[in-house]
């Protein structure tokens, strides 16, 4: 019985010390004085290492959605609608996802890598020892990069998804650009912006904080740290994946679509 149930205390302890660690660097943000330099030197390293790949992802992505969409649409007969349904599947799902799963591999990981290589010199036991405020000083800093950066780039992905939808549909699909202007506001709403604002904002939390409390938990040398980085990417996407899932059952259930 002990073989069951000590495993099983063990991840229920790892998964309360993951939601303190997270309440604490969520609080330090409203901490004064808060470091908002380093928090800027922080989202301009993260957007140097994320935003031109994401960017370059958003237009094969809106290329094989426009494809997938138009050709569906073709079979119901609603060509008409087809560019401007692709966009509004790139701004409600694509624009946050791209950005989300590019941050935790990218931007994520060089969170973790960055605090398991400072754990595993001993800076950040150091500092400890001096009385110092991890969280706040190095966690919350990066916290907010992450967040800044995220739903940055979510906004430059829906603006690439748009233009992208509007080249596949009008050029080489030989389409109207009035009507396409049309069936867009037709099918998107002000709220489809804001809600992948939001989730970009939310994946951008969960990225920061998994990385920073999977590299400061990092041990055993430089193994370890690359575990570390490994397990914090796997765990971003599986929490970016059920948020998502979360966040759009809770939209479509306060704004329906348009009809």
């Amino acid at each position: 019985m002990s073989v069951i149930v000590a495993p099983l205390v063990r991840r229920l302890d790892t998964l309360g010390d993951f939601f303190r660690f997270a309440g604490r660097a969520l609080a330090s943000i409203f901490k004064r004085p808060f470091a908002w330099q380093e928090a800027l030197v922080q989202a301009a390293i993260l957007a140097r290492v994320v935003m031109l790949p994401t960017a370059l992802v958003a237009i094969p992505l809106g290329a094989v959605v426009a494809l997938q969409v138009g050709s569906l649409t073709q079979q119901l007969g609603a060509e008409s609608f087809s560019g401007a349904a692709s966009v509004v599947a790139i701004l409600r799902e694509g624009a946050p996802m791209a950005t989300a799963l590019l941050l935790a591999g990218a931007g994520g990981s060089a969170i973790c890598a960055d605090f398991g290589a400072r754990r595993i010199r001993e800076e950040i036991d150091a500092m400890e020892v001096l009385g110092i405020d991890v969280i706040k000083r190095l966690v919350a800093p990066r916290l907010v990069g992450a967040i800044l950066v995220s739903v940055a780039v979510t906004a430059l992905v829906m603006g690439v998804g748009i233009g992208g939808g509007y080249f596949f549909n009008v050029v080489l699909q030989h389409g109207t650009s009035g009507v396409y202007v049309a069936s867009f506001r037709a099918l998107a709403t002000l709220p489809d912006i804001w809600v992948s604002l939001a989730k970009g904002f939310v994946f951008g939390v969960i990225i920061a904080i998994v990385g920073s409390y999977k590299g400061l938990r990092a041990g055993g040398g430089p193994r370890g740290v690359g575990q570390a980085v490994n397990e914090s990417v796997i765990t971003s996407f599986l929490l970016v994946f059920g948020a998502n899932y979360l966040l759009s059952v809770a939209y479509f259930q306060l704004v329906p679509p348009n009809a």
